[in-house]
């Protein structure tokens, strides 16, 4: 039989460290640029994001606490996500770090970038797929028992969507070609999505 560790979250998980956000992992990584209404640009990684619909094609991020990103995305109901690559891993990394809100972190993480079409905040140079995002929804996220927790869940929808070309084969997204990076557990761990994971499976018809 199997020897379970069996938990109540509520009452610790008696581990050397919270192994949720490891066993719900890899996770795509929301790397979130924005601009405050002062023109004030914010870029920020966050490990709590995905694509949740498609038509209207649909993202999320949840932020625990109230940090720039979604004070500008209040402001001003506009977002870009920008795919997080292997190549740009380290600059992602140095634009998480937490500093004032006056501070801009293309300039801080040394990100190039790229006007959007359709939304003010800009995109990241060099990022291979960028969705620009009108806001849709922003929740702060409660407990069980009704409890507002400082957790808040942006909801945009991708009004205009870049594809490096590149990464296009007889039109068909080549998913593991520009090495994206996903997020693991623990403190560091990341994953490099590449080619030889790859396995197919259909739907039963």
């Amino acid at each position: 039989m199997t020897d379970f560790h069996f938990y109540e979250p509520a009452a610790g998980h008696g581990l050397p460290h919270d192994p949720l956000n490891a066993i719900v992992a890899p996770r795509p990584i929301g790397w979130i640029s924005t601009v405050s209404g002062a023109g004030v640009r914010n870029l920020a990684p966050y490990s709590f994001f995905n694509a949740i619909n498609y038509s209207p094609p649909l993202v999320a991020f949840s932020s625990m606490g109230w940090k720039d990103s979604v004070a500008n995305v209040k402001e001003t109901g506009e977002f870009v996500w920008n795919l997080a690559t292997r190549g740009q891993a380290e600059a992602m990394n140095a634009s998480s770090a937490t500093v004032p809100a006056d501070v801009d972190e293309f300039a801080l993480a040394g990100v190039g970038s790229l006007p959007s079409r359709l939304v003010r905040p800009d995109r990241v140079a060099g990022s291979p797929v960028q969705f620009e995002c009108r806001l849709t929804q922003l929740i702060r996220l409660e407990t069980k028992e009704g409890r507002a927790l400082d957790q808040w869940l942006v909801i945009g929808e991708a009004i205009g969507v870049h594809i490096d070309r590149d990464c296009l084969e007889n039109g068909v997204y080549q998913t593991a070609r520009p090495h994206p990076i996903t997020r693991g557990g623990g403190p560091a761990d990341y994953f490099e999505i590449t080619q030889d994971a790859l396995f197919r499976m259909r739907r039963p018809g």
